[in-house]
């Protein structure tokens, strides 16, 4: 897309300047840089707005503003794959009344999908981290691979709550450590729920959640500041699935109770509602509905085996954050209009 506009931010063109230090973009700011263009230029938002609205500094602003430009004369070219990334999470965020909605482009190989996902997951997290936060964290592949974009600092006075039980057996990459692992990179202190993600009966996961421990992490899963969760679907891909937490006889019965995935382990129907099933009742895990008051509430969540079951789970939690791929943000903008005729 091509386009002119007055230019607001006049800079000399003597040999001091351009002598002078110029503020630099990695390439993880190309969509930052896309997605400000696109508020400023097309939207006409101030600049206040968009530092607002992104939580991010003005000054940051003016400098991406500026390296958008060229020599005075404004004539900005915005990759058309990146501005219908943009698009779409501006039509997301005003379907579902998100706050912010990221959307990255679709990968060329379907299983690099969680990668991609987890690392602006990851990318985002480090930008809005601060001082004394408590952070509530599923896990999942998705999840996992975020780490690997996740700035490592010390944070004063942080928490980290798992939302999850743990797995009953380990391997090299073990999701139920992402909470550790997160929690290592900000040298914060980190609360788990210490049993197996699914009890064996009912009466178990009664007796382990008057564990004063599991008590404790309940009531933090109360005051979190921020949440991120992903989901699961069905299929013989997913994490519950290939680490074998549960016997094919009971997934057979979700799926013919209506279960079109999971939240924090929870299964859940088209509609969102959380099914009258017996594994639900004996999961380990926060309730997916005691985290929809979390502040910033992050789902985290691609691919076109999850479209029913991220559907259903923006419905369930209302996430103020949205991060997902080009094809599954279009696939749901779809239905949920064909939905609304």
């Amino acid at each position: 897309m091509t386009f002119k506009a007055e230019d607001e931010l006049r800079h000399s063109r003597n040999s001091k300047r351009s002598s002078s230090k110029r503020f630099e973009l990695t390439t993880n700011d190309f969509d930052l840089k896309a997605r400000i263009a696109w508020m400023y230029y097309v939207e006409g938002m101030t600049q206040e707005a968009i530092a607002e609205r992104l939580e991010i500094k003005r000054l940051r602003i003016l400098k991406i503003l500026a390296q958008c430009r060229e020599d005075g004369t404004v004539q900005i070219r915005i990759n058309s794959q990146a501005s219908d990334c943009v698009r779409l999470a501006r039509e997301l965020e005003e379907t579902f009344g998100l706050s912010r909605a990221i959307v990255v482009p679709r990968p060329f190989e379907e299983e690099k999908l969680p990668e991609a996902i987890g690392i602006a997951t990851g990318t985002y997290l480090s930008e809005i981290l601060t001082d004394g936060m408590s952070i509530g964290l599923g896990w999942g592949e998705t999840l996992q691979r975020s780490l690997k974009a996740m700035t490592s600092r010390a944070l004063r006075g942080c928490t980290v709550v798992s939302l999850l039980g743990a797995l009953t057996k380990a391997s090299a990459h073990n999701p139920s450590e992402f909470a550790w692992r997160f929690a290592d990179l900000l040298g914060a202190e980190c609360y788990f729920l210490a049993g197996p993600v699914y009890a064996p009966d009912e009466v178990t996961r009664e007796g382990l959640f008057r564990h004063v421990g599991i008590k404790e992490v309940m009531e933090r899963a109360h005051r979190l500041d921020i949440a991120v969760v992903s989901v699961g679907d069905l299929s013989s891909q997913t994490t519950i699935a290939r680490y074998n937490l549960l016997p094919e006889v009971d997934l057979a019965t979700l799926s013919d109770a209506g279960a079109v995935g999971d939240v924090l382990c929870h299964f859940i129907n088209e509609r969102g509602e959380l099914l009258d099933h017996s594994v639900n009742r004996r999961v380990v895990a926060v309730h997916p509905g005691m985290i929809r008051g979390t502040p910033k509430l992050i789902l985290a969540s691609g691919g076109w085996r999850k479209v029913k079951v991220t559907m259903a789970a923006i419905r369930l939690l209302r996430p103020s954050v949205f991060i997902t791929d080009e094809s599954t943000a279009e696939e749901i903008i779809a239905r949920h209009a064909m939905r609304s005729t």
